[in-house]
């Protein structure tokens, strides 16, 4: 087996996907956590300038997305089929559309930038959230797959999408009353991601972070 390293900063962020993937597996991993203050020291030598750096047998990978792609498909949370694996790729692409749309709102909420909070809300997180929810809501009934519904977004078993929808919903219901409340079957899915015996775990001692 490899040995990994995740460099990242302290909080959940870009990182936690890919934690919550070492954790579920069972895989061995160092939570390389990096403080602001260590940050600038350590930047030159990360490929992009920035993090997540996951590094295996010394070697880094950076983009949150390619780290959380390849750990995915090395312990089996990409989909079980090459469709599958597209189908969660797409709904990853469509995350980070919608994320661009949602920003503003989330850089007043978490306090990276000035701005009126609840009119963002209305504004910018509420049109964001309806259109990407309405997605999610249909993918996790048919996903491309002829209308079986399993309690994942995409086909019948647990996938890396999965976790990171699950994962911002918890961020937003720090910021928004009950932002999913129309989307039962992303309730469903996300309910049932988080009752993961090993997720459960980790969420239950990970450190406390709202972003």
């Amino acid at each position: 087996m490899p040995s990994y390293k995740l460099s990242y900063f302290s909080g959940r962020g870009l990182g936690e996907v890919s934690r919550q993937l070492f954790h579920i597996s069972g895989t061995p991993f160092e939570d390389d956590r990096v403080s602001m203050e260590e940050w600038p020291k350590h930047k030159e030598s990360t490929p992009f300038g920035q993090m997540p750096v996951l590094y295996v047998d010394d070697q880094p990978l950076p983009q949150s997305f390619a780290i959380a792609r390849y750990l995915a498909k090395q312990f089996g949370f990409a989909g079980q089929s090459p469709f599958e694996v597209a189908w969660v790729d797409a709904l990853a692409d469509q995350y980070k559309d919608y994320y661009q749309e949602i920003k503003p709102f989330l850089m007043v909420a978490f306090g990276f930038a000035q701005g009126d909070k609840e009119k963002l809300a209305k504004e910018v997180a509420e049109p964001a959230i309806k259109k990407f929810f309405s997605i999610l809501e249909k993918s996790a009934w048919d996903a491309g797959l002829h209308g079986h519904f399993h309690g994942y977004f995409v086909g019948d078993s647990l996938t890396w999408i999965d976790l990171l929808i699950s994962d911002h919903i918890d961020v937003l219901e720090g910021h928004l009353s009950n932002p999913i409340a129309d989307y039962p079957l992303v309730q469903e899915v996300r309910d049932k991601t988080i009752s993961h015996p090993k997720l459960k775990q980790w969420l239950a001692k990970r450190p406390v972070s709202t972003m």
